[in-house]
């Protein structure tokens, strides 16, 4: 009856019919039978009880309303969209009035003119109305975006919720269907007594039952995913969720979860306790550091270093240099202790210590002698050593520092340095002063007091070492000893003889005669100087000279001051390290070890150390290349930067652009590295600021195929000092057209170079007056030009001479006369008071009454 109830109902379209009645309901449903009988059934309505709607029915409803309201805007949007015919705009009664008065040609072009106007008008409308439209399209969509992240948000509180009632009803369930268990087995045991098996068991499934509970409260049950669930994405940021205001609890991070789990994990492990506490280290920053060296010494990570560099307004990348300043102020914000350092500390440690009183015992006096070219130094060595040294100098003249030790008939030992008296070995004595205990000077009684004497004396005094007068050549008829010790008056040396604390002695070294005097009284000066020395430690001396020995390399000549150097040892020698092969004394024997005050030969270094530099012994290879690297360093800099009074490269190529100054490229190869420091002092001394000799190359040892293509290039001669080129040297010389100079006395290498350079100076110009002559006539000659009928007022004019034309007393003109006539034949010359004809070279301007100076130039060759 219900079933065709209802298909009757569907069939008719009319709404059931409800009538209340004492409380009740009832619905009038329609029944046709046979004929025009209608029976009306009344049925009692049941009571329903409507449930609250569900999260899915308002996701559905809020996608139906969203729905709506997205057709709705498109279907604006697109009338909208449809363009409409303008209806023609009425025509003002004004404009038709003055339309009247037109021609129709002008009124039609009026007309098409108008309409385009408000064609154009409609197009702009047009147009407006499309970026509305654009505008209103934007909007929808945000809004859509915010509506579908609500939608989402609802889905995922509808997906929370089902989880937490399937969790609910499934706890609820295994209980009832614990405690239907239970009961069972209550109700099955007899009288509710149970035996101890039956308590065991009972207590075990009571541990289970809690057992089960604690795993379900740990653990929950995780629900099922579907395809198209979008909870992993719900708490991402997007495009809708940062313009939508109102969404500002968004979900933590997948980082987030997992570093606050590593968090939990390590409280677990840890006991609750704390997190460690900041590690103070202390960080070492030298002079410069790169961040990423910073941020490791700190134990920090770089990018923290960075970041806080770019708060300071300093971009920096991981290898970029930064100060020993900036370093130390990211220290110091990262909480660490600062510990500065120099570049130059890595020579810390160098040079030891003062010696211990105990362990100094007496070594022999270092004793340079000193004095005037050829006033008999070396002869004076020769005799105390019974050697003869000077039959090998060149010319005579020592130029390098000798080095020996002479053992006395008294058994006691002297270490002797011999000096060049040349001018050009300034340094070397300045270096052999420096050395030195004693210094011996050496002046020739026919002789007396000359410029290197007075040089030596300076040196000696400023150096602070006693002096012994040594008054050499006494065997000579002319000589004067007491002439000598008066000029030594004039610099304050006032000998003993004469009243002062100096020592004298009148010697011949040519004779042998009082030599012996000579040598007591230097054991007499050092046992008043006590000189005590260590040789017990580390050795510590000075190159004295060092050169490039073809098969046996880089040769040192060094002078022990402390301690032992030992075959084997690791040794610094300036810019230069290497390991002691070999130690050649004097006599050109090989000792094993040296010790204080004795001049040995040193083999095995990398390279020629420059004379004067110091000397030491270290424990290993790696402190030897770190102090030798930071050394060459410094050199680098400081040939970079220009010091020692050189200009820099800019002012340099200015001077030259501007014709002041001129350089004549040299290369320089020597013996010995004081050989080569006295040629580069004594061309630096002649040169000028008008022309330079500037060293492109100096070197110690033969001359190489690098030195010839290196002079080659640069357009130099090679000027050799006691050295050799070899023979594929000499060839490519040869083949190229490279110049090599060889010398053996160091004054011929200068005075050759002093020449050319005086050739590159610019020459003097003079000028000389000759002549006035007045200009009194002016002659226009045909294919000559104009001639100058002019007498000579004063002097005389020579054919050739420079003339200057004044008009008014002022030069317009400087020349040279081309023409020089008396009457009709060329003459050489006019004297005062004749007249002659005059013309000029490539000048016609000539005017009567002007006035011809007439002039010579001298040029004068200049010299340094």
């Amino acid at each position: 009856m219900s079933e065709s109830n209802d298909t009757g109902d569907k069939t008719s379209g009319r709404r059931p019919l409800t009538l209340k009645s004492g409380g009740g309901s009832g619905t009038v449903k329609q029944s046709f039978s046979h004929g025009r009988t209608k029976a009306v059934v009344v049925e009692k309505k049941r009571k329903r009880i409507v449930a609250p709607k569900t999260a899915a029915q308002k996701v559905k409803e809020a996608e139906a309303a969203a729905k709506a309201e997205v057709d709705a805007a498109a279907a604006k949007a697109a009338e909208a969209a449809v363009p409409k015919k303008p209806a023609p705009a009425p025509v003002d009664p004004a404009v038709a009035a003055s339309l009247q008065n037109l021609t129709p040609e002008e009124r039609e072009k009026r007309l098409a003119a108008l309409a385009g106007a408000q064609v154009r008008a409609a197009e702009e409308k047009a147009a407006e109305e499309k970026e509305a439209l654009r505008r209103a399209e934007d909007d929808n969509r945000l809004k859509e975006e915010r509506e579908a992240a609500k939608v989402r948000e609802v889905e995922d509180a509808a997906v929370q919720e089902k989880e937490a009632e399937a969790k609910i009803k499934a706890e609820a369930e295994a209980a009832r269907a614990l405690e239907e268990e239970e009961a069972r087995k209550a109700k099955a045991e007899d009288g509710g007594a149970k035996t101890a098996r039956s308590k065991a068991e009972a207590d075990e499934k009571d541990k289970e039952k809690a057992a089960r509970a604690r795993r379900a409260k740990a653990e929950p049950e995780k629900p099922s995913r579907n395809k198209n669930d979008n909870r992993r994405r719900s708490g991402k940021l997007t495009i809708s969720r940062a313009l939508n205001d109102d969404d500002r609890d968004r979900a933590p991070s997948i980082a987030a979860r997992r570093r606050r789990l590593q968090k939990q994990k390590l409280k677990a492990k840890g006991g609750g306790a704390e997190a460690p506490q900041h590690i103070t280290r202390e960080v070492v920053i030298p002079e410069a550091i790169t961040v990423q060296e910073l941020a490791n010494r700190m134990a920090v990570r770089v990018v923290d270093v960075i970041k806080f560099l770019m708060q300071q307004d300093s971009m920096a990348k991981h290898n970029d240099l930064i100060d020993a300043d900036t370093a130390e102020l990211i220290v110091a914000e990262f909480g660490h202790v600062v510990r500065r350092v120099a570049e130059a500390d890595v020579e810390e440690g160098l040079v030891g210590e003062t010696d211990d009183e105990g362990d100094l015992v007496a070594r022999p006096p270092v004793v340079t002698i000193m004095g005037h070219v050829d006033h008999g130094k070396t002869s004076l060595l020769d005799a105390l050593r019974e050697t003869d040294v000077v039959g090998g100098e060149a010319g005579g003249i020592t130029q390098h520092i000798g080095a020996y030790q002479v053992q006395i008939s008294t058994g006691q030992k002297i270490t002797f340095l011999d000096t060049p008296g040349h001018a050009a070995f300034t340094q070397m004595r300045a270096r052999g002063a420096k050395v030195t205990d004693i210094v011996i000077l050496v002046v020739a009684a026919d002789d007396g007091v000359m410029p290197q004497t007075i040089e030596a004396i300076a040196h000696s005094k400023a150096a602070g070492v006693p002096i012994i007068v040594a008054i050499n050549k006494c065997d000579k008829p002319d000589s004067n000893p007491d002439r000598v010790r008066q000029e030594l008056l004039q610099h304050e040396i006032v000998v003993e003889s004469l009243g002062g604390d100096i020592q004298d002695i009148e010697l011949s070294a040519l004779k042998r005669q009082n030599l012996d005097a000579l040598q007591e009284a230097i054991l007499l000066q050092s046992e008043i100087l006590e000189l005590q020395a260590n040789p017990d430690r580390d050795a510590e001396g000075i190159v004295v000279e060092a050169r490039l020995d073809k098969g046996r390399g880089a040769v040192a000549t060094v002078l022990v001051q402390r301690g032992t150097l030992r075959v084997g040892d690791i040794m610094v020698a300036g810019s230069e390290w290497g390991k002691v092969r070999a130690l050649i004394n004097d006599k050109g024997e090989q000792v094993k070890e040296a010790g204080p005050a004795l001049p040995v030969e040193v083999l095995g270094l990398n390279g020629t150390p420059d004379a004067g530099e110091p000397v030491a012994a270290v424990e290993t290879e790696g402190r030897a290349r770190e102090v030798t690297e930071y050394r060459q360093r410094q050199k680098r800099d400081a040939r970079v930067a220009g010091t020692g009074g050189r200009e820099s490269l800019e002012q340099m190529l200015a001077q030259i652009k501007e014709g002041e100054a001129k350089e004549f490229p040299i290369v320089v190869k020597g013996d010995v590295q004081g050989s080569v420091e006295a040629i580069m002092g004594s061309l630096d001394q002649i040169s000028t600021d008008e022309v330079k000799a500037r060293a492109i190359h100096t070197a110690v040892g033969a001359i190489s195929e690098s030195d010839v293509i290196l002079a080659h290039a640069s357009g130099a001669p090679i000027l050799a000092f006691n050295v050799r080129a070899n023979k594929q040297a000499l060839d490519m010389a040869t083949r190229d057209g490279v110049e090599i100079r060889y010398y053996s006395v160091i004054y011929n290498l200068i005075d050759d170079v002093k020449a050319i350079m005086s050739g590159m100076l610019e020459p003097t110009i003079n000028e000389h007056f000759v002549g006035y002559a007045d200009i009194l006539e002016v002659f226009n000659i045909s294919k000559v030009g104009k001639i100058a009928g002019c007498l000579v007022t004063e002097g005389v004019v020579k054919r050739g001479n420079k003339v200057r034309l004044l008009r008014d007393n002022v030069v317009i003109h400087e020349g040279t006369l081309s023409t020089l006539k008396r009457f009709k034949d060329e003459v050489k010359e006019v004297v005062s008071g004749q007249e002659c004809g005059m013309a000029f070279e490539n000048y016609h301007d000539l005017q009567k009454g002007d006035r011809i100076e007439c002039f010579e130039i001298e040029v004068v060759e200049r010299s340094l």
